[in-house]
């Protein structure tokens, strides 16, 4: 047996203290920096990463958004109701005041000059020239899309983009959408394009849209259409679109922008602060102009500011109206195409965008983008080295493509939002107090990415720290930059609060940006081979003072006990939990608090790393470290008679209703909150521990004079052990949480772990408040309940980020606890083992919903017969916000690529784990 002994470092406290205070630390750090630099990656001797340490290669990239309409920055309305402000239907007539919208566009990364795709199929009653979807009034399940579009490729620098959108013969079913939907209940399912029969038979045309860069600024742009019907002729109106985004009506500025008919097939393009570029088209159409302005004649019946507004060219297109273009400028133009495809026929059409003046823009054309279509594959080919499986590799590249694709220029100020503009009538006075009015430090102009470019065109603070560490695989820069962004002034409170997302900034989410921070860290010093500490400090220190909001706001009776509210699960709860219960009365929640003690183990994490080079941050790490054991021995003792979130009974983690009188009632639905507490792990080394021997000193107190404290760190005592544990869970709570959540009788299923136990399908659980009764049952798909707008949810699916960090989580555990260690996995198997192997297990059944099984079937596609089976669409991966808990069909918003694309780095881990 080992002995107790206390925990010993070779470096002594006194010297390292005179060596921080004589001025050689900056030497040291230095030599330490130097010392710990690596060759970086292969992937970044590849053309693609290369082009990635250069200089404006970024410049211009998919930023502009699949659905600006139905956004809270374009709702001027006194009521607050902004999917009824502005409309599908308005869009086409109205000129935003915040961003941009388009079928597969681009723009420069401050949206000054946008370009896009409008199509006619000579049947719809108006132009295509945005996706089409339900507003949360209009669907049975929410907002959705009923479009079908793929991001198929795209690169870091966005150097070759591709994607598909399909597009039917016959008029697109407005109506029938909207009308049949209009009539389902949450107990049917959604209504899609597919269903309607409009794309039956192959009447639709394939649309692919594709990008290549030449130089940052010089871009080639292919359109390829087919005729995927075996015996239909078809006729087509392509109309490639460029516009300047208007700022000119807000900001009052004196020099307008102009597109200009230069001859020849060749437009000019000016703007002061973005300066001249040529657009060269290689097919012959009309050029068509007018202005990007609202037509307030049509939508308000007032005087329009332009004879030629927003909707002139699908009034000339749709009505042949002559009067509503003009010939020769505009700040909106178009190139009109008429073309007839027979059916199987194929045609390309050529374009290209360039700031530098060419004598023969397409000379060259063909071979510029086959050169950028193989340096796309150079790229990935290194970066998927370690995967074996094709499968595997196209189900990681389209996510990757998502991620990339939805990246978006991003424009908020809420303090000229709430006053209103220049030139404007005033907004109504009930706005001033009304939504994100405490936000008016809140100026947001980046590109940010995206959880959804259509369902979600906003950013929402803890989808974006999944979105940075799968970023970090391709482009830690960019996931470095997304990290620092949301803790700038103009984001961030002065309270320490971060903004959840733009229908409430006030809201809150899972504060799981340490984590991010530190995965982000550590993956950019792999890609690069150094540390970037500067980047770590700055982000560390945003995060204190969100850390310190947590602690004032959200721990009511300052028992480190927290009440986060719905923290991003929606209708999770038994009730919503943002709302109070009853008079004094306390919701105690095990997930708040759960974060709140990984928040902490997270924070001491970077404390020591900084350590390495500035031992200044040692009592940070003690206070951290110190935190996480107030946290954790208050989940054990919520009550002075030790009453925890922990059910003795169940052997499971309840929110649980505290009243001021000491009463308790524990919530017991088995959820996803139950499982939270595994997050909160964390194992130490000696080799971390040898930079801080204050932090060491400050351990080794808190064992002597704070046993009740010190019980909770495992193994602390045993001399031979290199490894000390911070963890909510010791083995037993940890193999019981498992036994449970590897049980296919409740959380496991064949694609993952359920955000509800299947134990309440046949249990609903039932809870009484006075005169309320609330239920909840096991719901593995669409939600049946309006909570949160009931376009999300919790209650039995399967939701990638959570069971990603499941994984993480169980991998940390098994660094500390070994091949030794084993659980019975799925319960009830007989079959035992590692917890390494049990988070490789989960993975698999996460991939299992993208890829193909013996049948040839991908799960997400279960029961669309059409995409399961039809070549031409079951090679393309959706990534859904969530999926059922039993069939792994995808669900909710169709391209939320932001988090599920998590599903790419769970890949990559997979076989960098069976390297090591």
């Amino acid at each position: 047996m080992a002995k107790s002994a206390k925990i010993t470092t070779d470096s002594k406290p006194d010297s390292k203290a005179k060596e921080s205070s004589s001025g050689t630390q900056e030497k040291k750090q230095s030599n330490s920096t130097k010392s710990r630099s690596k060759q970086p990656l292969p992937v970044y001797n590849t053309n693609e990463g290369k082009r990635l340490l250069e200089a404006n290669w970024k410049k211009w990239g998919p930023y502009v958004s699949d659905r600006h309409w139905g956004t809270v920055r374009e709702d001027y309305s006194a009521e607050g109701d902004a999917w009824r402000s502005t409309t599908h239907d308005m869009a086409r007539s109205k000129a935003w005041r915040w961003g941009e919208e388009a079928i597969g566009g681009i723009c420069d990364n401050m949206q000054h000059l946008c370009f896009g795709w409008a199509f006619w199929n000579g049947k719809d009653a108006i132009l295509k020239e945005r996706y089409f979807g339900l507003s949360n009034y209009e669907g049975n399940h929410g907002e959705d899309v009923k479009e079908l579009y793929y991001y198929l490729d795209n690169t870091p620098t966005h150097s070759y983009m591709k994607m598909l959108y399909k597009y039917p013969f016959a008029a697109f079913p407005y109506e029938q959408l909207l009308e049949e939907n209009a009539k389902r209940t949450h107990k049917d399912p959604e209504f899609e394009i597919l269903d309607t029969g409009v794309l039956d038979n192959g009447r639709y045309f394939d649309i692919q849209i594709e990008y290549a860069k030449n130089e940052p600024e010089d871009i080639l742009i292919r359109l390829t259409v087919t005729n995927k019907s075996a015996d239909t002729t078809a006729q087509l109106h392509i109309l490639p679109t460029l516009w300047f985004r208007n700022d000119w009506t807000w900001d009052l500025q004196p020099n307008k922008p102009s597109i200009l008919n230069a001859g020849l097939h060749q437009l000019t393009l000016f703007k002061d602060v973005l300066g001249e570029y040529q657009f060269y088209t290689a097919p012959t159409g009309a050029l068509l102009f007018c202005d990007n302005e609202t037509n307030n004649k049509k939508l308000y019946a007032s005087e329009n500011d332009s004879q030629y507004v927003k909707d002139g060219i699908n009034d000339f297109i749709i009505h042949g109206n002559k009067e509503s273009i003009n010939n020769t400028k505009g700040t909106k133009a178009a190139i009109h195409m008429q073309v007839t495809l027979e059916a199987g026929a194929q045609n390309t059409y050529r374009f290209r965008l360039s700031k530098t003046p060419l004598s023969g823009p397409f000379k060259d054309f063909d071979d510029i983008f086959l050169q950028r279509v193989k340096q796309a594959d150079e790229y990935y080919h290194s970066l998927q080295d370690l995967v074996p499986n094709d499968e595997e590799r196209l189900i990681q590249r389209q996510a990757l493509a998502g991620m990339l694709w939805s990246k978006q220029f991003y424009h908020y100020n809420v303090s000229k939002w709430l006053q209103g503009d220049p030139g404007t009538p005033p907004p109504p006075k009930q706005r001033e107090q009304g939504r994100n009015s405490g936000w008016q430090h809140v100026d947001n102009l980046n590109i940010i990415s995206m959880p959804d470019k259509w369902e979600y065109p906003w950013y929402a603070t803890w989808d974006l720290a999944f979105h940075a560490v799968n970023f970090a695989m391709i482009d830690s820069k960019f996931a470095k930059n997304q990290l620092k962004i949301i803790t700038h002034e103009w984001y961030m409170h002065a309270n320490g609060q971060l903004p959840a997302y733009e229908w409430d900034f006030g809201n809150v989410n899972p504060p799981v940006h340490a984590w991010a921070t530190w995965r982000v860290y550590k993956i950019d010093e792999k890609n690069h081979g150094k540390p970037d500490t500067d980047f770590l400090k700055l982000v560390y220190h945003k995060l204190l003072l969100n850390f310190t909001w947590w602690v004032n706001r959200k721990d009511a009776e300052k028992n480190n006990v927290f009440e986060g509210g719905f923290l991003g699960l929606d209708n999770i709860g038994v009730f919503d939990r943002n709302d109070a219960v009853a008079n004094g009365v306390q919701l105690e929640q095990s997930d708040a608090t759960a974060w709140m003690a990984m928040f902490a183990l997270n924070m001491m994490r970077i404390a020591l790393e900084l350590c390495k080079t500035d031992i200044v941050y040692q009592d940070m790490a003690s206070k951290f470290f110190e935190h996480f054991l107030s946290i954790a021995y208050a989940m054990e003792n919520v009550k002075a008679g030790g009453d925890g979130l922990w059910d003795e009974e169940d052997e499971f983690y309840y929110d649980q209703i505290h009243s001021k009188y000491g009463e308790s009632i524990r919530l017991k639905l088995r959820s996803i909150v139950g499982i939270i507490p595994l997050f909160a792990v964390e194992v130490i080394d000696e080799a971390s521990l040898q930079q801080a021997p204050l932090f060491i000193k400050r351990m080794n107190w808190i064992y002597e004079n704070k046993p009740e404290l010190a019980s909770l760190v495992s193994r602390w005592k045993e001399q031979n052990n290199t490894l000390h544990l911070l963890s909510l869970l010791r083995g037993h709570r940890m193999k019981k949480i498992l036994q449970r959540m590897l049980d296919e009788n409740e959380f496991l299923s064949d694609y993952g772990v359920r955000s509800v136990s299947k134990y309440h399908k046949d249990h609903p659980y039932v809870l009484k408040i006075g005169n309320l009764i609330y239920n909840v049952a096991y719901t593995p798909g669409e939600s049946d309940s309006n909570m949160f707008g009931g376009n999300s949810n919790w209650r039995g699916p399967i939701w990638m980020p959570i069971n990603f960090l499941i994984i993480e989580s169980l991998q940390r555990f098994h660094y500390y606890y070994g091949e030794d260690f084993k659980v019975e996995c799925p319960t009830g198997s007989g079959q035992y083992l590692t917890i390494l192997e049990i988070a490789e297990f989960l993975a698999g059944r996460n991939l299992q919903l993208f890829a193909k099984d013996q049948d040839g079937k991908r799960a997400f596609l279960n029961g669309d017969e059409k995409q399961q089976n039809d070549p031409d669409f079951n090679q393309y991966i959706l990534f859904h916000e969530y999926f059922h808990g039993d069939t792994g069909k995808g669900l909710g918003a169709s391209h939320q690529t932001g988090w599920t694309g998590i599903i790419a780095k769970m890949i990559q881990s997979k076989y960098n784990q069976k390297k090591k």
